[in-house]
């Protein structure tokens, strides 16, 4: 692996302070406060590491409740509130200097086989490579980190206004066949492109200098395993703007269509008459 993809798994490597107390380190990538899917991902990793491994992650729910410090670590409180037959239930508290940033609930539970079983389906999209060959996509990576997008032109089925379609991975070598270490990778990465949904019919580009934009709360539903050194498919819609908020929504789905997981998430959008200072 690459020195960044490998200083991002490092980055979900948490340090266990104490049973239900971990401390994990931070990266900056140039955003005005912490990334918010470093807090999702580095929560999930502390609340599985408190949870039997037979049990999975199914969903995240969290609030983020300050700006974080990109270059100061976050300490995760985890609350064991229930072990039950088929789930466990845990609350994770993101501190930084002594005050909370991000609170969460996650849910885990044993997979079991069951005949009632549907999902949506996945757009129909060129494939990577196919994008990569043609040049049809817009190609984006963050200076020295592993996250590779490619953005499709046009929206998915014209229905509405704001709508994307995205492949994204992890690039940089093969990860390790670590399947929880997948599972906090795609809370980390489920974050990435989801509220600029909101901000395409304005025209809106996410660096405007009048801008401001935050992430209020996230809820992630992982449905099924995936590989996130492989390429998956983010497809997100936002249904509401109003107020100085936005409210958008996402599936995540591997090349064979299989439904990965699913996003929601309403964040702040408020634009000034004049560059913020």
């Amino acid at each position: 692996m690459t020195d960044a993809l490998n200083q991002l798994v490092d980055l979900l490597n948490l340090e266990p302070l104490e049973e239900t107390l971990f401390r994990g380190q931070s990266q900056d990538l140039g955003f005005p406060q912490l990334y918010g899917g470093q807090v999702l991902g580095q929560a999930l990793a502390a609340a599985s590491s408190t949870v039997p491994g037979e049990r999975h992650p199914h969903s995240q729910h969290g609030y983020f409740l300050r700006p974080g410090d990109p270059h100061r670590p976050v300490v995760y409180q985890v609350d064991t509130v229930r072990d039950g037959g088929s789930f466990t239930t845990r609350r994770v508290t993101a501190i930084q200097k002594g005050r909370p940033i991000f609170f969460c609930s996650a849910s885990f539970h044993t997979p079991e086989p069951n005949p009632i079983a549907h999902q949506c389906r996945m757009p129909d999209v060129p494939t990577p490579e196919m994008l990569l060959e043609n040049g049809q996509a817009h190609h984006s990576r963050f200076k020295g980190h592993p996250s590779e997008f490619l953005y499709l032109p046009g929206k998915l089925d014209g229905h509405l206004p704001a709508e994307r379609c995205l492949w994204f991975r992890f690039a940089g070598g093969k990860l390790p066949d670590d399947a929880p270490l997948h599972r906090h990778l795609l809370s980390y990465a489920s974050d990435f492109n989801l509220l600029t949904t909101g901000l395409l019919p304005q025209g809106v580009e996410y660096t405007d200098p009048k801008l401001r934009i935050a992430s209020l709360d996230h809820a992630l539903w992982l449905h099924n395993d995936a590989r996130l050194d492989d390429w998956l498919l983010y497809a997100t819609d936002s249904p509401w703007a109003g107020g100085a908020r936005g409210l958008a929504r996402g599936h995540i789905y591997n090349r064979e269509g299989l439904l990965i997981a699913s996003t929601a998430q309403e964040g702040l959008m408020r634009l000034h008459d004049e560059p913020i200072r």
